[in-house]
């Protein structure tokens, strides 16, 4: 376990940015983008969008039944997806989206009610290396050039994780040289297994929530390099070395808790949906201990599952009661709220945060200015070929190009400024 207490912030600020997914600038290998804040590094993009949105790049269909998002890497784009008794994941030519292989991930379905088929989580992309998990726990390690299977694990048969209702969800965590995995269960919410071989090196034996569907995120507190989880009854820190519990608030959620926890300044934000609201944390670091101490908590942002975004001082992200949000991060306070635009997932780029809206055959996209001035709008369109299914992937910001995928058909958006 790393101790460098005098450690400055830069450089541990640099350890923690070397250690995610490898990708290069312009590419989106992970889940919430480079540095797993959902904010992305582009710049030179269009600060308005013409009546009809920007210009479309081309239009990938084939991929079948999910809610997956894309990882963009490099030369390729992937995603999975599920047709037949089968889910795969499927790698295109990141120039005109052409399929370059598709590979089997798992069994296909749609866990619990509601019948929402196929897989939920993006593939994840470090180095020569992909990391899948498909609803129903079946996880598998690709070589991105061919999809060729390098190893792969089961949840339910490998770590006696119990299915949630709507299947799994938590999206893999490379870090280093190991790939963390939500799996729940009575062995440990958390599994650090080695990235090249799939042998497993620890497992969070302290801390057996019952998982739901949110993702780990890796930051360092005292010097202490640590997973954050967000579940049903709680939210703690795990420590990247050895699995063992660091610190643990309570905190209860209902029916499904689902967004990323966010990390700043030694404070974590969560927040959730079904009337739960959100919470921040103080994290500190003691003679080797650590201490979360609740700041607030309250329903100024209640979000469902479409995720929420810190820029400065402020988060942004969606509310059940309120529509989109902009609320101060130390106080809890609410700054602004519109409904002009339903409820959904949003990205951010170049000062713009990018919203998509769910609604079934709609999913309206909006261009919003980042600021905690109010609701500015610059541009809205809606996409074409709708299916009749919510838009629940979460739109991505690469290279230029504005990625939305619904069910079969992935379009690719050019967002450059000209």
């Amino acid at each position: 376990m790393t101790k460098s207490l005098s450690c400055p912030a830069t450089f541990v600020l640099l350890l923690i940015t070397l250690s995610l997914a490898h990708a290069a600038p312009g590419d989106w290998a992970q889940w919430r983008g480079p540095n797993q804040d959902g904010l992305s590094t582009e710049t030179g993009l269009l600060k308005a969008w013409p009546a009809g949105g920007p210009p479309l790049m081309w239009k990938a269909t084939g991929l079948g039944a999910g809610y997956s998002t894309v990882a963009v890497v490099g030369k390729r784009v992937f995603t999975l997806g599920e047709k037949g008794e089968r889910s795969e994941v499927i790698a295109l030519n990141r120039e005109d989206g052409k399929p370059l292989w598709r590979t089997e991930l798992g069994k296909a379905g749609a866990p619990g009610w509601g019948g929402f088929a196929g897989p939920r989580c993006m593939p994840v992309v470090d180095g020569d290396l992909l990391f899948a998990v498909g609803q129903y726990g079946q996880m598998a390690c690709l070589d991105t050039a061919t999809g060729k299977e390098r190893w792969r694990k089961d949840y339910q048969k490998d770590f006696e994780a119990p299915l949630p209702e709507w299947g799994f969800s938590g999206m893999p965590l490379v870090d280093g040289d190991q790939v963390i995995l939500a799996v729940g269960g009575p062995q440990g919410d958390l599994v650090a297994l080695n990235k090249t071989s799939g042998a497993v090196l620890w497992q969070s034996k302290e801390f057996t929530d019952s998982i739901h569907y949110s993702s780990p995120i890796v930051l360092e507190i005292g010097g202490v390099r640590q997973y954050v989880q967000l579940t049903e009854t709680s939210v703690a820190g795990i420590a990247a070395a050895d699995g063992k519990l660091l610190w643990r608030a309570a905190r209860k959620g209902a029916t499904a808790v689902i967004p990323t926890p966010i990390y700043h300044d030694n404070h974590v934000y969560v927040t959730s949906g079904y009337g739960i609201g959100c919470n921040l944390f103080k994290i500190t670091a003691a003679g080797g201990a650590f201490t979360a101490e609740q700041v607030y908590a309250n329903k100024i942002i209640e979000n469902h599952h479409g995720g929420v975004i810190r820029l400065r001082d402020h988060i942004y992200g969606h509310s059940e009661k309120g529509g989109w949000t902009c609320q101060e991060l130390k106080t809890g306070h609410v700054v602004w709220q519109s409904d002009k635009t339903g409820k959904g997932s949003l990205a951010y780029a170049d000062g713009r945060f990018y919203l998509r809206a769910e609604e079934k055959g709609k999913g309206t996209v909006a261009l919003v200015e980042a600021t905690p001035d109010g609701y500015k709008e610059t541009g809205r369109f809606d996409p074409p070929d709708r299916s009749d299914k919510n838009s629940w992937p979460h739109p991505v910001i690469a290279g230029g190009q504005l990625y939305l995928r619904d069910q079969d058909v992935l379009l690719c958006y050019d967002v450059k400024a000209k």
